[in-house]
């Protein structure tokens, strides 16, 4: 289900000097305006990888490492851990912080493309994406292309804003994404416009069932779908075939 709002461009340079512009203060914000709640939907994304050991991850449109960060923060026994973003500002701080940490000896960023991701086929055991499928410029290919570099057998695990069904809820919501948002957001980051396209990707974003559709069309089986905060957010998650 989606939105009659209008698109907003996904033109990838363009994606690309939005997040290099609020990098700065990105992750002050997520925490800020999701009340926290990035953090504990990110841990419940890495949960989902508990008991897998040597695992080798690749993490979509990484930003500044967060994801790959909870994975090895959850346990997860990384053999290798490796990030690609467009937005090289995003990548500069998430290896600072990688370097700061416990978790250097394997996890690396680098600058990539999730419609082109610079690495052969199936060459790892799971793919991840939080809060960025929304921001491709062609969802379908950059699903084909996780499954591209899974191996047999391997997951794909997709965090993302969705809508809540419940009207009362939504309605709140989407007040705040629509006025509270862009308000605190362009006054901290200076860049109002870049949360006023947080609130329009979403709300035009296919969403749970469309979604799931999405990933099957890209060759995912096993396709699951968790509602996690009354709706506000999804966790998604297939599998490769393993023949």
């Amino acid at each position: 289900m989606t939105s009659d709002r209008t698109q907003p461009s996904r033109n990838p340079d363009s994606v690309a000097g939005m997040f290099n512009r609020i990098s700065r203060r990105y992750d002050l914000l997520n925490r800020l305006l999701s009340m926290r709640q990035d953090v504990r939907w990110r841990k419940k994304v890495a949960k989902r990888l508990h008991g897998m050991t040597k695992v080798e991850i690749l993490d979509l449109a990484t930003g500044t490492g967060d994801q790959l960060l909870a994975f090895a923060d959850a346990g997860v026994e990384i053999e290798r851990g490796v990030g690609i973003d467009t937005a090289k500002g995003m990548l500069e701080i998430g290896r600072a912080k990688i370097e700061a940490g416990e978790h250097s000896d394997c996890l690396t960023l680098a600058f990539g493309d999730a419609t082109a991701i610079p690495y052969a086929p199936a060459s790892f055991d799971v793919a991840s994406i939080s809060f960025g499928i929304r921001n491709v410029a062609d969802v379908g290919r950059a699903l084909q292309e996780m499954a591209r570099i899974l191996r047999p057998g391997g997951r794909v695990l997709i965090l993302e804003f969705s809508l809540p069904r419940n009207s009362l809820v939504r309605g709140a919501y989407l007040l705040y994404f629509r006025k509270v948002l862009p308000c605190v957001g362009g006054l901290i980051s200076g860049d109002a416009s870049a949360y006023r396209y947080l609130n329009r990707t979403v709300e035009t974003f296919p969403y749970g069932d469309d979604f799931c559709e999405l990933m099957r069309a890209a060759g995912f089986e096993r396709v699951t779908a968790e509602v996690v905060s009354l709706g506000v957010a999804t966790i998604y998650e297939g599998r490769k075939n393993e023949r």
